[in-house]
């Protein structure tokens, strides 16, 4: 993709419009996420929390809720598709919930948005139809209609939720497309990094939780591999406080793990391109995300509210 508007200034609303003509629509949210949903479990239905209209495009927004809902039970809430073109962690949760949410019936509420930005996933893209990181905008009167919309959909729940779990990945077009297209957009040098190679789970450094991430990170190693340190002992610019595990300010970042207020948070990452002999192909991502659910569920289940 050409790198759009003048080096050193930041974009507006013609840039905007330059970067939007260059993304095509590249897959449905129709066919790869709707369909898939006439298969639910009959423990898990279906609600709307609300509808985009991108340009006269209308993706209605979805997410998945247990039907037996107790309050005695704790509740978890997993997200998909914050950023539209990290697929497993769509194809993750939608996974989890058709094969196995009814392990989890009487045991933990569950509530499963999916695919949170629709328009990014059908354009394979990081941000939404305004040029906008929905995973850096779930804050108090958020320009980012994706987030508005998941932080209206749990807003009732906020301090009932005990484990969200929030799925995404990390690409080789972060270093190639992405980063160098923020740079532009902000009116920055773009400055080179490096895409860490496996899995990795991001804690909240204002409520670390150490021993769930690390049982996180065991599920997962039977899958993929986790992601080793650089040489700096960092991955992505951020100390490794653990193997495979670093930590993030969530709330200050407005991130989409910050909006529950829930004791164990996890942001999954998993990288789809590795060229070594334990390659996550894209079905070991969606395994990955899956491994990393249910092991969130088992340690809240076990460790209680």
């Amino acid at each position: 993709m050409q790198v759009i508007g003048t080096p050193g200034e930041a974009w507006g609303q013609l840039e905007i419009a330059q970067w939007r003509s260059q993304v095509t629509r590249q897959r449905s949210y129709a066919d790869e996420v709707l369909c898939q949903l006439e298969k639910l479990p009959a423990e898990l239905e279906l609600i709307h929390y609300g509808e985009l209209n991108d340009a006269n495009e209308y993706f209605p927004l979805v997410a998945l809720r247990s039907c037996d809902w107790r309050s005695e039970l704790p509740t978890a809430l997993i997200t998909g598709g914050v950023h539209g073109y990290e697929t497993s962690g769509v194809q993750g949760a939608l996974r989890f919930a058709l094969l196995h949410a009814l392990a989890y019936s009487g045991q933990v509420n569950l509530l499963i948005a999916p695919c949170v930005s629709p328009w990014a996933y059908e354009r394979i893209q990081r941000w939404n139809f305004d040029a906008l990181d929905p995973n850096r905008n779930f804050r108090a009167g958020s320009a980012a209609e994706e987030s508005a919309a998941l932080m209206r959909l749990v807003a009732p729940l906020r301090g009932q939720i005990q484990l969200h779990m929030d799925l995404h990945e990390t690409t080789d077009s972060d270093e190639t497309e992405f980063r160098p297209m923020l740079a532009a957009r902000d009116g920055q040098a773009f400055e080179p990094g490096s895409i860490p190679d496996g899995f990795y789970a991001v804690d909240d450094s204002g409520n670390p939780q150490p021993a769930f991430q690390q049982t996180i990170i065991a599920a997962v190693s039977q899958v993929t591999q986790i992601a080793p340190a650089d040489e700096k002992g960092c991955l992505i610019g951020s100390k490794v406080v653990a193997p495979g595990v670093i930590e993030y300010d969530m709330q200050a970042l407005g991130l989409c793990a910050s909006i529950t207020g829930a004791r164990y948070t996890c942001t999954t990452e998993v990288y789809p391109g590795s060229p070594h002999s334990l390659a996550c192909s894209p079905e070991q991502c969606i395994q990955a995300q899956v491994a990393a659910v249910c092991a969130g569920l088992d340690y809240l289940i076990k460790n209680g509210k």
